[in-house]
């Protein structure tokens, strides 16, 4: 019992005395009432005025019963607080109605519109998703399979196309549907939904080109972690190269804002290598750094430099001047996703195989000049 430690003015200390000789009555029915226990279909049965298997029936969302019974069960659930026991019912059938999405972060502006995508998506269904994270860390996200594959979800949408073998090998013995999404460029472990990331880098390094562009910069996170930001790095070194053109220089961060790292990198950059005519960013938001950047230096954009970022982040439309960007179709994919999740719960058609993918849109905006 907590004990008050404030002075009482005026107390007789004689009757504290003989108050505290009291041996205190129990009052653990009043102060703690014991756990009621937990509900079960017979007390809705009974709150509702029909069976158990009607009960069953409504709240599964199966069979034909009929709209005014319906609402009855419906009604005398919410008033009693009733939810199911979902891990019963996956004893029998060895899935609960849970969609386990896997990603990388929460605080990249890109995942949260992939799962955006996926709710709206799974609205009028019986799934709901599930989040887990990874950091971008192997270990993290064979830690995360392995929790949220024991709980036998209905399917799984996880990022990326590179996993640890023991990811893999979760993956493929789970029995259920899989879809890798963001990514086309590899095989996938049952079907993928994404743009190829080498094929946006080409499409990047063939508009700067024929803008007139030759003295490049590239500036990213460091990428062995990042493998979409890895392929779209080699296909547009690959596509310069074809033109006789290398990277000028480079330079990659790896944590801290990205706002403020794309204004230090550029001001570092540009330092080293004044003649650059061209600087690509790996994201929009170190590409937002650095266009604030030049743009303090009163720089001529885009004719004596242009900038190019990537993703399409809608957060930077405000900006005074609108950053050259290419659309990684982020809710397209997750929309995508989901539906396909869906539809093999629904008919359990096996459509594993499968690669979905969707075309980047490439937005010159006000840093990147007409070819």
């Amino acid at each position: 019992m907590p004990v008050c430690r404030r002075r009482c003015k005026g107390l007789d200390i004689r009757a504290v005395r003989r108050y505290s000789s009291i041996k205190p009555q129990r009052q653990d029915s009043i102060l703690q009432p014991r756990p009621k226990r937990p509900l079960t279909l017979r007390d809705v049965s009974e709150a509702s005025g029909v069976s158990e298997m009607t009960v069953s029936r409504v709240l599964r969302n199966k069979g034909d019963v009929s709209a005014t019974t319906r609402e009855k069960v419906q009604a005398a659930a919410r008033r009693l607080g009733y939810v199911p026991n979902k891990i019963a019912g996956a004893l029998a059938s060895q899935r609960v109605n849970l969609v386990a999405v896997i990603i990388p972060s929460l605080g990249n502006m890109v995942f949260p519109e992939v799962l955006s995508g996926i709710s709206e998506e799974l609205e009028g269904t019986d799934l709901q998703p599930v989040v887990g994270v990874t950091d971008y860390k192997p270990e993290k996200e064979e830690k995360v399979l392995f929790e949220m594959l024991s709980w036998r979800p209905s399917g799984v949408i996880i990022a990326g196309l590179e996993h640890s073998e023991a990811s893999r090998a979760m993956l493929l013995q789970a029995g259920i549907p899989v879809v890798e999404v963001m990514d086309t460029d590899g095989d996938p472990i049952d079907t993928a939904v994404g743009i190829s990331h080498r094929r946006a880098g080409r499409l990047m390094a063939e508009a700067i080109l024929d803008a007139g562009y030759s003295r490049i910069g590239f500036m990213g996170t460091k990428m062995p972690l990042d493998h979409r930001a890895r392929k779209r790095f080699e296909g547009f070194t690959q596509t310069l190269a074809k033109a006789g053109v290398e990277i000028a220089d480079q330079e990659f961060y790896s944590g801290g804002s990205a706002l403020a790292k794309g204004r230090e990198m550029t001001h570092a950059m540009l330092a080293r290598s004044p003649d650059l005519d061209f600087l690509y960013y790996s994201n929009d938001m170190i590409g937002a750094g650095g266009l604030l950047y030049l743009q303090e230096q009163g720089a001529d954009i885009p004719g004596s430099i242009g900038l190019a970022g990537f993703n399409g982040v809608e957060l930077l439309d405000g900006l005074p001047r609108k950053l050259a960007t290419m659309d990684a179709c982020r809710k397209e994919i997750g929309q995508t996703a989901a539906r396909i999740i869906a539809a093999r719960n629904s008919d359990g058609a096996s459509e594993e195989g499968q690669t979905v993918e969707l075309s980047p849109t490439l937005s010159r905006g006000d840093t990147l000049r007409d070819a």
